[in-house]
């Protein structure tokens, strides 16, 4: 005796049930949508505390807020300190027209000085008491990093807030 055996024919596949969507699905998409557009809302336009930033500063050791340099026509910010990979303050809050100057403080091999948007570069320094300024003539945002060092958390940012009469 020979028995033949046939697949099942195509109209017969199982296939698994479809599940609708549950108001409880829908609702948590809404809600993750609605998270992710309120922080595209964000213009990047800076204010009192580098609210501007975003999560710039998430993996940087030394940022406490930023600290207000305004009313100074031009300002310091010490490049290797901490531990040798830190900008210090790491956020500033200045006028327009302020001249900033990164000092190297010869701790932790060659830095630079890039803004995130290409805004500003300054060249691969290393030893102490090496300088690079850059004056700020617009309001904003301008983050930055030491190339090298960026993955290592040496992140820094000015702020460039209201106008010369003060206003915001």
């Amino acid at each position: 005796m020979i028995w033949i055996v046939q697949p099942p024919a195509s109209s017969s596949t199982v296939r698994p049930a479809r599940r609708r969507p549950t108001r409880r699905a829908f609702l948590a998409v809404a809600a993750g949508s609605l998270a992710v557009g309120t922080g595209c809302l964000n213009d990047g336009s800076g204010g009192s505390g580098g609210e501007g930033y975003g999560d710039w500063f998430d993996d940087v050791d030394n940022h406490d807020g930023a600290v207000d340099r305004t009313g100074q026509s031009e300002t310091s910010v010490a490049v290797g300190a901490e531990d040798g990979l830190a900008f210090a303050p790491a956020a500033i809050e200045v006028d327009p027209g302020t001249t900033v100057v990164w000092e190297w403080t010869g701790r932790g091999g060659g830095h630079n000085v890039v803004e995130r948007d290409d805004a500003f570069s300054s060249p691969l320094l290393q030893a102490e008491g090496e300088t690079w300024s850059y004056t700020f003539e617009e309001v904003g945002v301008f983050p930055y990093f030491c190339d090298p060092h960026r993955t290592l958390g040496m992140k820094g940012g000015v702020d460039v807030v209201g106008g010369a009469d003060g206003d915001g």
